[in-house]
């Protein structure tokens, strides 16, 4: 952009004498200066103040853009995702649009476990999408390993309590066994089976025995539970 200078030396004129022919205003005088305006100011930006309308004018702007008061911009559609200014109108229409039930899905996809210690209230209705059932009710979660007791998924193991009474086995069951027993009479060694001046020790077995009755053993009963704390457990199936 270049700033207007002027191209003929008018003021120089009135020094000249009458005689002198560069003391005549000519045409050319006025064209050679109107030209030299009309360049410098094509080669302006075009600029307007607060009052005036510049729905019409475009304009790049470099560097940082300080603006004071409230300014006011278009408010883009729904859904557009340019470098456009979002105004609070479209963040709010943006904001309002978004599903919490599908946001919710997202974060408990199927086979979600949900916990809640306040309403027992199915997560359905609380979360706005799913479907859940109770889970592992009396029960506590343990995490799956690779192999040994928890190596499959949603298995039921343990009890809360050994229960009390009695069990044993009938004749019938009972393999057939003798009972060997030491006895000694004077010298010698128990179970040695050595004589000792007449005296003698050995052993002796009873007779085989395995079907003459059962026996029983009682077992006490006691708590298995581990400390826990009870709350809500829901399944995400569907």
């Amino acid at each position: 952009m270049s700033d207007y200078t002027l191209a003929v030396s008018w003021s120089g004129k009135d020094a000249l004498s009458d005689s002198d022919s560069a003391k005549v205003i000519s045409g050319d005088d006025f064209d050679t200066e109107f030209t030299t305006a009309r360049t410098a100011i094509n080669s302006k930006a075009d600029l307007v103040n607060a009052t005036q309308d510049i729905t019409l004018r475009n304009a790049t702007i470099g560097g940082t853009l300080d603006v004071s008061g409230v300014p006011t911009v278009p408010t883009q559609s729904a859904g557009n995702n340019t470098t456009r200014v979002a105004t609070t109108a479209f963040v709010t229409t943006a904001v309002a649009a978004v599903d919490a039930a599908a946001i919710n899905a997202i974060v408990y996809p199927v086979g979600s476990i949900y916990f809640n210690m306040a309403v027992s209230t199915n997560p359905n209705t609380l979360l706005g999408m799913g479907t859940w059932v109770a889970y592992a009710t009396g029960q506590v979660l343990v995490g799956i390993e690779g192999s040994g007791t928890f190596d499959a998924l949603d298995e039921s193991l343990g009890a809360e309590t050994i229960g009390s009474g009695t069990s044993g086995s009938t004749a019938a069951d009972l393999a057939a066994h003798t009972h060997t027993t030491s006895v000694y009479s004077g010298g010698g060694s128990p179970g040695s089976g050595v004589q000792t001046g007449g005296n003698t020790s050995g052993t002796i077995s009873t007779s085989s025995t395995g079907s003459g009755g059962g026996h029983t053993h009682t077992v006490p009963s006691h708590s298995l539970l581990q400390p826990s704390v009870t709350v809500y457990i829901w399944k995400r199936t569907a």
